[in-house]
C-alpha cells in the first residue's frame, strides 16, 4: 500500500520579519493569511482525507484556513512543531547580546549530537521526534494526509528519509543549508509498505505554483 502525505509550511508569520526570536505564539501576517488562502484553494485540488497540524499558532492558524474550505476538522499533533528554542530566547530582540549567543549554542546544538543548550531541542531531540512523526504517518488508516507544519521542521523530515543512518550533523548542516522551504511551499511525500523494505520516498519539494511565483 503506498501512502501519501502533503506537508505544507504555514504561511508568513510576524516573526518571519520581526527583530525578535520568533515565539510560539507569533501570528500570521496579511500576507501569511493571503498565502494560507492560496495553498488552501490549491488542497481543495488535493484526495487528503485528514488534516493534521501543528499547534503552534502560526500553524494552526494556516490549517484552520485549510480546514474552513475543505470541510474537514483540524487533528492537533505536538510531532509536527518547529524545532524547540531555549525559553529564554523567545521574543528576545536580535540585538540583544546574551540572546545572539543562546542562539548561537543552540544552533551549535542542532547539529551536535549530545550537546544542549538549556532546555532547547538539539540534534538528537530532533531526529528523535521526526522518526516519531514519520511512524505516526505511517499508522494512519488514512491513504491521503495533509500535514502543516514549520520550515526547519520539514527539512529534517526530508534528511532523515534522504540520508537516513547517515544523517550525521554535519551533512545535516550541509543538506538543510542548500534547499529552502517557502511559506506555504508544498512538499510531498510517499511511503510504499509493499516493498521488501517498507520506505519512504520524496516526490515533490516546495512547490509553490499557488502562490504565482
Amino acid at each position: 500500500m503506498k501512502k501519501t502525505v502533503y506537508l505544507v509550511r504555514h504561511g508568513q508569520s510576524e516573526g518571519n520579519v520581526g527583530n525578535t526570536y520568533q515565539s510560539v505564539s507569533s501570528p500570521l501576517t496579511s500576507l501569511g493569511r493571503k498565502q494560507a488562502e492560496c495553498i488552501a484553494d490549491r488542497a481543495l485540488k488535493l484526495p487528503f482525507e485528514i488534516l493534521i497540524s501543528s499547534s503552534v499558532m502560526r500553524a494552526k492558524q494556516t490549517a484552520e484556513i485549510i480546514s474552513i474550505k475543505s470541510n474537514k476538522p483540524i487533528e492537533f499533533s505536538d510531532l509536527f512543531v518547529e524545532r524547540k528554542k531555549p525559553t529564554n530566547l523567545s521574543g528576545k530582540s536580535h540585538s540583544d547580546k546574551e540572546a545572539e549567543e543562546l542562539n548561537k549554542n543552540w544552533g551549535k546544538s542542532l547539529y551536535t549530537s549530545g550537546y544542549w543548550a538549556l532546555d532547547g531541542e538539539n540534534f538528537d531531540d530532533i531526529i528523535l521526534r521526526a522518526d516519531q512523526a514519520l511512524r505516526y504517518l505511517e499508522n494512519q488508516e488514512e491513504e491521503n494526509i495533509l500535514v502543516v507544519t514549520h520550515g526547519f521542521f520539514l527539512k529534517v523530515l526530508v534528511a532523515r528519509i534522504l540520508l537516513g543512518r547517515e544523517m550525521v550533523g554535519a551533512k545535516f548542516r550541509h543538506f538543510q543549508s542548500r534547499i529552502k522551504i517557502s511559506n506555504t511551499g508544498l512538499s510531498v511525500l510517499e511511503f510504499d509498505s509493499d516493498l521488501d523494505d517498507p520506505s519512504w520516498r520524496v516526490l515533490v519539494l516546495n512547490d509553490k505554483a499557488h502562490l504565482g511565483e
